[in-house]
């Protein structure tokens, strides 16, 4: 596996090599934080479009987000270039907001090499690193090909076995407002508050400015919550997007047995013969 994050510098510095391919995973509707504006459109130099919200889906799902299957996966990476021994490093201009579910993704589709800019486009900026005002478009066809590793994906049935075992924690990276059912949910239909035995561990908490926050402070945050580095974590928030924020800071200090809950609370509370608390 490559380094799970780099630095801009870092990618200003390897920008030009053969199998570097730069993917920005930059999403239109920003829920749960504040988004980050843009006078202009602006991408980082060489950046192809990694679109989560309308291509990198599977468009016959009821639910926002959904993985898109292993054949899908893989005609869309092939149109975007990418090959099986690319380096794949991914941003979006949130900061940390959805690069997180693009690597997570590639992890799904047995893609191990891929990295995440920490800090994404506004940490670019603020190098001074050239930007350009349209995505880049990829010279030819890649030779990418996705092989499914499920280990990376919980199901509704895992999440429902979980809830009872206490060798699995489900970490919900919600606002806590939103976990508790003190704020109603943005999408409608949706029941309020929480998968029962969830922890709520709010994505922006693990945050400092638009990057993740130090290891000793993702640490502190996640040994008061699951102490043991051998748990199984489970991961969910409203779509799957900011639970991948989750369980990327979760490897970054040492958790392995790590998965995410791709129907989150957009399946689970749309649905009333499942449990809530």
């Amino acid at each position: 596996m490559a380094n799970v994050l780099v630095t801009p510098e870092w990618v200003f510095e390897h920008l030009h090599d053969d199998k570097l391919v730069i993917l920005d995973a930059s999403m239109l509707q920003v829920v749960g934080r504040v988004p980050l504006e843009y006078e202009v459109p602006t991408y980082l130099l060489c950046a192809l479009p990694f679109d989560l919200e309308n291509s990198f889906v599977d468009p016959d799902s009821h639910l926002p987000h959904t993985l898109p299957s292993p054949e899908r996966f893989t005609q869309l990476a092939r149109q975007l270039g990418i090959n099986k021994d690319s380096h794949i490093v991914i941003y979006d201009n949130q900061g940390i907001y959805s690069a997180p579910r693009a690597w997570w993704m590639f992890q799904v589709m047995g893609h191990s090499n891929v990295s995440i800019m920490d800090g994404g486009l506004p940490a670019w900026i603020d190098k001074g690193y050239p930007t350009q005002m349209q995505p880049s478009v990829s010279e030819g066809l890649g030779d990418f090909q996705a092989t499914l590793s499920p280990q990376w994906l919980a199901t509704l049935d895992q999440v429902m076995q979980s809830i009872d075992d206490d060798n699995v924690r489900i970490l919900d990276a919600r606002a806590s407002a939103r976990f508790t059912g003190e704020a109603s949910e943005p999408r409608p239909g949706l029941r309020s508050g929480h998968i029962p035995g969830a922890i709520n561990l709010p994505f922006l908490s693990i945050m400092k400015n638009h990057s993740y926050d130090s290891l000793d402070n993702l640490t502190n945050a996640f040994n008061e919550r699951v102490p043991a580095l051998d748990q199984q974590l489970i991961f969910s928030c409203g779509s799957g997007i900011t639970a991948c924020i989750l369980l990327v800071a979760a490897i970054q200090i040492g958790y392995e047995n790590v998965s995410v809950y791709d129907g989150s609370w957009a399946e689970w509370g749309a649905n009333d013969a499942l449990p809530i608390e």
